[in-house]
């Protein structure tokens, strides 16, 4: 048993796989050799901006007196101290104008280049939103538009990021297609299940195979409402994305330097040393999170009734990212939104505790990363005149668990490798 309560040993789970995927950790490790002319610093995402403040360091350790210069952008209140990256910040998860901004100037950064000069790309989860950039007959309120119809519709961040990159002048591979002749060096956090960084951020630096046809396929299966310039522009030739075996990309180079099962096992080894045993399901869980949640209730229930599958006391982890089809005008993120359905298939069942945060420190648009949710979630609001049921048909979980005080509020964390689930079963 655990010398602390539930919530204590599942804040230190959260610590342990944020600090295993930290920059300052990972960076160091991966440097590239020094270019014989200049050394270019890009970025985007939610966890860029530790990134770049990381990366200046151990650059310096490596190479000193070598000058780096560039600029990342990330998310409002998430910048970093830097000394000569300059950091910009912009609207996620729905872009805006200082985006835009940043795009065009991280464009503007990687041109005139020469074949000696390197260009190092920091990028991490959430650039997606953060690098809007519009192509031809398209503008930043349609690209707005695109975003949040994305947001509502409940598909998976591969779908989703696979429309994306067909719908812009910068992701898809584009940023290093400007940089051209340098080279580009990526290092990449992970936030998709799976790890492919072509995905990650929508790929600004990293081309897929992914064509302008399948992104059609994925509007048409998920029934995206697009606006008009949108779906014209995909159907046109000038959406086509580059391919990996273009001659740009040749001498690039692409490296994940965290992802979710690193952190993952590092969350597991913590849970053994507070005496519990840890289990991982899996670092790429992806669906419905209301639906996830209902499969990782009845496991939960089952070890519970039966010490089958697993020998209680037990965390049961798993990571990846859930999905959000959204029905109302509630406040919430797919992590509270998994624990709130959780939390209602486990009323009563004595023992069983749980918790949902993303790494990055945000659920949706708040400011928790998550909640903490236990077999007393639902009774403890029905006691405040609260329906949980309501508040899940309204995708309003952050109001229920701001009303029984179990949000889960980390702030920023620097990083950003997807979700943390946590279900303890005593």
């Amino acid at each position: 048993m655990t010398p602390m309560n539930d919530k204590e040993f599942f804040t230190q789970l959260f610590r342990a796989a944020v600090d295993a995927a930290d920059p300052e950790r990972t960076i160091a490790s991966h440097l590239p050799p020094k270019p014989k002319g200049r050394t270019i610093i890009i970025g985007a995402g939610k966890g860029s901006a530790q990134m770049a403040s990381a990366f200046e360091k151990a650059w310096a350790s490596k190479y000193p007196g070598s000058p780096i210069e560039g600029l990342v952008v990330t998310r409002y209140g998430f910048g970093a101290p830097c000394k000569h990256i300059e950091i910009i910040e912009a609207s996620h998860p729905v872009p805006d104008a200082a985006g835009l901004v940043a795009s065009k100037r991280l464009l503007e950064t990687v041109s005139n280049l020469t074949a000696d000069d390197l260009v190092i790309a920091l990028i991490s989860g959430g650039g997606s939103a953060l690098l809007p950039s519009p192509p031809e007959g398209m503008t930043i309120e349609d690209e707005i538009a695109v975003n949040k119809t994305l947001l509502a519709s409940g598909a998976p961040i591969s779908a989703m990021n696979a429309v994306r990159k067909h719908l812009s002048t910068i992701k898809g591979g584009r940023l290093a297609t400007a940089a051209h002749p340098a080279r580009v060096y990526s290092l990449i956090v992970s936030d998709i299940p799976g790890d492919n960084p072509a995905f990650v951020a929508s790929g600004p630096t990293v081309p897929d195979e992914t064509m302008r046809e399948e992104a059609l396929a994925i509007v048409d299966r998920y029934g995206f409402d697009l606006p008009q310039s949108a779906l014209a522009h995909l159907r046109s030739a000038a959406a086509d994305a580059p391919k990996p075996r273009d001659a740009v990309f040749n001498d690039h180079e692409y490296h994940v330097i965290a992802s979710a099962g690193v952190s993952l096992e590092a969350a597991a080894r913590t849970a053994r040393a507070n005496g519990i045993e840890a289990v991982i399901l899996s670092d790429a869980i992806e669906g419905e999170a209301r639906e996830v949640a209902h499969v990782h209730a009845a496991l939960a229930k089952h070890v519970l009734a039966k010490n089958q599958p697993f020998a209680k006391p037990v965390v049961i982890l798993s990571g990846g990212e859930t999905t959000v089809t959204v029905r109302g005008k509630g406040k919430g993120g797919r992590n509270t939104e998994f624990l709130l359905s959780l939390a209602m298939d486990i009323d009563g069942a004595n023992g069983i505790s749980a918790f949902a945060a993303d790494t990055d420190g945000i659920d949706g648009s708040e400011d928790n990363a998550g909640a903490f949710a236990d077999s007393t979630s639902v009774a403890r609001l029905l006691a405040k005149g609260h329906d949980a049921s309501t508040y899940l048909n309204g995708n309003n979980a952050w109001t229920a668990f701001n009303a029984i005080d179990d949000l889960f509020v980390p702030g920023p964390t620097g990083t950003n490798v997807n979700d943390l689930r946590a279900i303890l079963v005593r």
